[in-house]
């Protein structure tokens, strides 16, 4: 019965393999398509158009010269969050967008854009067709708090809600009701001060950066005056950084509100610091003493020691209209002080709720290992453990942390990894591998097609001469149908 067993696995494999070579000669014979990186050397695959993706591919292409490396991207567009996730107030950290458009360009590199891996081709196609396989696609699931009332209408994840003022075609239709005067946003990392900036900065500093013109005429009508950046430990575990900060505190009519006695003994502890949590601490202190213009019409503050419990709904129970708190003290000290409840709780009234406590990756194919506690792939230094082959960088190695230049070399980490297995003989360059050629048949023949970069940069080239008529860098499509049309034309 084993043996059995063994002979239809083979037998299956083999059918596989031939069906991928067929599939590569029959592109072969109408000509092969445009795009296409040709190579007798290593042909890696990097699932995941973003930054973790470009970076992986970028040092693949200078460590050796024989290397093809073609990247699938699910969406018509590359470059993930540095599209979809950087604040659109800051243009200065999208231009690393040139770095990668340059290693698209590369002659032994192609894109692949509009191609689900996991739903329109499988890893283990993939696998079959290259000789390496990274997976470099990022975080798109949400961190759920796991409280009562987070469904209800007027709470956001922060993803999704930059997304929406971002363009992200996921988001298009969120509609988020900004009628409210408080807004509440939990967690105090870096997205979550992106999120309270945009809420509270001037339309007319918005109006020339490539934020969406519906988020735009939403934030023009914009109700709120007031954001609340909830975090459950304190001041000395704020995870933001002094540059988001110091943009609150010198955000246009906007003065900081916060709660003296969230820095009790925080003076005392100060001179203990490393250096750049001393500059953090001294400039939140300073805001919280300050507070900034009298004459402003909106503020900000964090609250720290607090949780949340509960999203309270309005008297009809239709959507939020505030979030219960849990009031906590510190055990320990430092980075390391975790955060325990007092049995003590306090009710902020709210209209909008934006939940910043994380991105979290989620499994895409069966055949991949996943460890669902810390969503992540499992892997050993960028190996996907028990799957010879296989590789991840960025964020689905490593969790949700960290900032571009984390992902950078996370990821020249990983490609250099992969490099030494090449090199040690641990993946097999003997036999030739079809790559692309196959992959882009097999997507034909189930009615898939794929946006090569040059289609995208006529994607590009329409986001930015509707921008130009606005007065801004671009004008991103929201349509991932329209992105088609306009790609293929």
């Amino acid at each position: 019965m084993k043996m059995m067993r063994m002979i239809n696995l083979v037998r299956g494999s083999v059918m596989k393999i031939h069906g991928l070579s067929r599939a590569s000669r029959c592109l072969a014979a109408e000509g092969g398509v445009r795009g296409l990186s040709s190579s007798s050397g290593p042909r890696v695959c990097i699932v995941g158009g973003g930054p973790a993706g470009f970076y992986t591919a970028q040092q693949l292409l200078k460590a050796r010269q024989d290397a093809a490396v073609d990247v699938y991207e699910r969406l018509p567009v590359p470059f993930g969050l540095v599209r979809f996730g950087v604040a659109p107030d800051h243009p200065e950290v999208k231009n690393v967008i040139n770095t990668f458009t340059q290693t698209a360009q590369h002659e032994r590199c192609s894109f692949h854009g509009n191609v689900n891996v996991g739903k329109d081709v499988t890893i283990d196609e993939l696998r079959q067709a290259y000789h390496a396989v990274v997976l470099s696609y990022g975080a798109e699931g949400n961190r759920s708090m796991g409280i009562p009332g987070e469904d209800l209408p007027g709470v956001f994840s922060a993803k999704d809600f930059v997304g929406w003022y971002n363009g992200l075609p996921s988001n298009k239709e969120l509609r988020p009701d900004l009628s409210c005067e408080t807004a509440v946003i939990l967690g105090q990392g870096n997205v979550a001060l992106d999120v309270a900036r945009i809420l509270l900065a001037p339309v007319e500093m918005l109006k020339e950066t490539d934020i969406t013109q519906n988020a735009l005429k939403a934030l023009a009508g914009s109700k709120v005056r007031r954001v609340l950046i909830v975090g459950r430990r304190g001041p000395l575990q704020i995870a933001c950084t002094i540059k988001e900060l110091r943009e609150m505190v010198n955000l246009p009519n906007s003065r900081a509100d916060m709660l003296p006695a969230d820095f009790e003994g925080i003076a005392e502890a100060l001179k203990d610091l490393p250096r750049p949590r001393k500059r953090l601490t001294e400039l939140m202190m300073k805001a919280a003493k300050e507070g900034g213009d009298d004459k402003a019409e909106k503020c900000w503050g964090f609250r720290f020691f607090r949780s949340p419990v509960e999203v309270i709904a309005g008297a009809d129970g239709k959507r939020a209209t505030g979030i219960r708190l849990a009031l906590n003290k510190l055990e320990g000290s430092g980075e390391s002080a975790r955060a325990e409840v007092t049995g003590q709780m306090e009710d902020v009234d709210c209209g909008l709720i934006i939940s910043s406590i994380g991105y979290k990756s989620i499994p895409i194919d069966p055949a991949v290992p996943f460890d669902p506690r810390r969503a992540i792939v499992p892997n050993e230094m960028g190996r996907v453990q028990d799957t010879a082959g296989l590789y991840c960088s960025g964020w689905v190695k490593r969790g949700p942390t960290g900032v571009i230049a984390t992902t950078m070399n996370d990821s020249f980490d990983t490609a250099r990894v992969l490099i030494q297995d090449m090199e040690a003989g641990k993946l097999d360059l003997s036999v030739n591998k079809p790559g692309a050629q196959a992959i882009t048949a097999l997507l034909q023949t189930r009615g898939v097609r794929t946006v090569l970069f040059s289609q995208w940069e006529k994607i590009n080239a329409e986001e930015e001469k509707r921008g130009k008529f606005l007065g801004k860098p671009r004008e991103k499509l929201l349509d991932v149908d329209e992105m088609l049309k306009i790609a293929w034309s």
